[in-house]
């Protein structure tokens, strides 16, 4: 289960996608988020799954590769497809049993939950299989500039998030060896229910926070010994320069969003349904 997570993980390769400026990148995946959340109606869903699908392809990164993330929460998925299920009490009553009631919001509910978590998933992961920590670094600090007038802290801000993303391979390497070193000793991971499961987790929790805080202090002594005092001053060995391609790029965005506007809110509610 370990090696599924794929968020944080950098996938090597030439395509379309992975030539992008980060910041053309960030901009999609802000319209993307956005968009996946303002979703309303079922049907409607197929406009970022189609457009999470089209950039997969564009990526040339196999799709059963991006859908191994979804395998660590599954049981995350089914879990708030159940608790949503009897958290809504409008709407039709469709199924009644003793005390239990579901209705067919409460159905649309779960399955609205359900959906915006692999599709946030699946965008997220190929946004980090496509660029790397360094990238992602230079791009969102170039994004929050303007914010730096205001005494925003645009380049720890970015700084801090570059490391948690590429500590997250770090971190699931170390937890596989510990998994591994405890199932030699006998330590059973499969089994159980799911109580029992997460108890035996904990042989494996404590020794990667304490791996992970001395990884953590490792990194500030060595950020200290090359004297590093924030962003002021430094410069970039590869300067970031939008190219045509970008531009294009960012134009089928905005046609993104308008298809969306249309779909989700012009559209007659007899069209959509």
């Amino acid at each position: 289960m370990i090696k599924d997570i794929t968020l944080g993980q950098y996938f090597p390769g030439n395509s379309a996608i992975h030539r992008l400026d980060p910041r053309t990148k960030l901009l999609g995946m802000i319209a993307y988020i956005v968009i996946v959340f303002l979703v309303t109606k079922t049907p409607v869903f197929i406009i970022p799954a189609l457009f999470a699908a089209i950039c997969i392809y564009l990526a040339r990164v196999p799709f059963g590769y991006v859908l191994r993330s979804l395998k660590p929460i599954r049981f995350l998925l089914v879990f708030m497809f159940i608790v949503n299920l009897f958290m809504v009490r409008t709407g039709k009553t469709v199924i009644a049993f003793w005390i239990i009631s579901i209705t067919d919001e409460a159905i649309k509910q779960s399955v609205y939950i359900t959906l915006r978590l692999v599709l946030l998933l699946v965008g997220t992961s190929l946004m980090t299989l496509t660029t790397t920590p360094i990238a992602l670094t230079d791009g969102l600090e170039r994004l929050l500039m303007p914010l730096s007038k205001i005494h925003f802290p645009a380049h720890e801000l970015a700084m801090m998030m570059t490391i948690a993303l590429r500590f997250i391979p770090t971190l699931i390497e170390e937890a596989d060896k510990i998994m591994k070193a405890q199932m030699a000793r006998g330590a059973d991971f499969e089994s159980g229910n799911l109580i029992k499961r997460a108890r035996n987790m904990i042989p494996i929790l404590v020794p990667l926070f304490v791996s992970a805080f001395r990884r953590a202090d490792e990194l500030a002594m060595a950020m200290e010994s090359r004297c590093y005092h924030g962003g002021e001053g430094r410069t970039k060995m590869k300067v970031l320069h939008l190219s045509k391609v970008d531009y294009i790029t960012l134009i089928v965005c905005v046609l993104y969003l308008a298809a969306f506007i249309t779909a989700n809110i012009l559209l007659p509610a007899a069209i959509v349904r």
